[in-house]
């Protein structure tokens, strides 16, 4: 008769931490998605801000933008550590390296969690008292977090979008000049007949009529 207790595997903590990686890797892929959103959104935002001559809104929405596209390329890098991580984590030497990235994930879901509001776009169009203090604080945030580098980059595609809005904004050229339209002229109709040449009188035949005439009798 076989064995009626059957001993289950005992679940360790790298176990559940692994757990844990693969359900941080799910609700990020989930957040990469909704963060994509967000900055077509704010890109969308500093088009209208710039078609509405509101430079310093549009630029703050550039920059919202740029922080948010760094973010989501952290994230991008987590992910690859974690399926590499993943796939070799029977090694006793990676399992410090699990804890880690599970302590990272976790402020990485923090971090996206806070950039996914497409209601926060909104109040970079507002011009209501409250929309004005958020205006101002993201800015101070910004302001410490991007580099030289980075804002020249958004200075760029700043003037970018605002030459492209432009071209977008030209009127259409008139397909004709009004008031000079195409006017019919009027033309005599195109003959059909070969036309003939008038008889010509040469010089031989006056003479021939001279002689002739000289010649006939005078009369009495």
């Amino acid at each position: 008769m076989g064995n009626l207790f059957v001993k289950k595997p005992k679940i360790t903590d790298v176990d559940r931490a692994i757990l844990s990686l693969k359900t941080q890797r799910r609700k990020l892929g989930q957040y990469q998605q909704q963060l994509e959103a967000v900055i077509e959104a704010e890109k969308q935002a500093a088009r209208d801000l710039i078609r509405d001559k509101k430079k310093e809104r549009a630029l703050l929405a550039l920059k919202k933008k740029k922080a948010q596209e760094e973010l989501l390329k952290q994230v991008d890098t987590w992910v690859i550590n974690v399926e590499q991580q993943l796939q070799d984590i029977e090694l006793s030497s990676k399992q410090k390296a699990v804890f880690e990235s599970l302590k990272a994930g976790n402020n990485a879901i923090k971090a996206i969690q806070s950039e996914i509001n497409l209601e926060d776009v909104q109040k970079l169009m507002d011009d209501t008292e409250e929309a004005k203090v958020y205006q101002d604080e993201i800015s101070a945030i910004l302001g410490e977090k991007l580099s030289t580098e980075d804002e020249e980059e958004i200075l760029a595609e700043f003037d970018n979008l605002e030459a492209q809005i432009t071209v977008q904004d030209l009127p259409e050229a008139p397909a004709s000049v009004p008031g000079h339209q195409d006017e019919k002229l009027d033309l005599p109709d195109v003959p059909t007949k070969v036309p003939v040449a008038p008889d010509v009188i040469t010089d031989d035949a006056k003479d021939s009529a001279k002689s002739k005439v000289m010649e006939e009798p005078v009369l009495a």
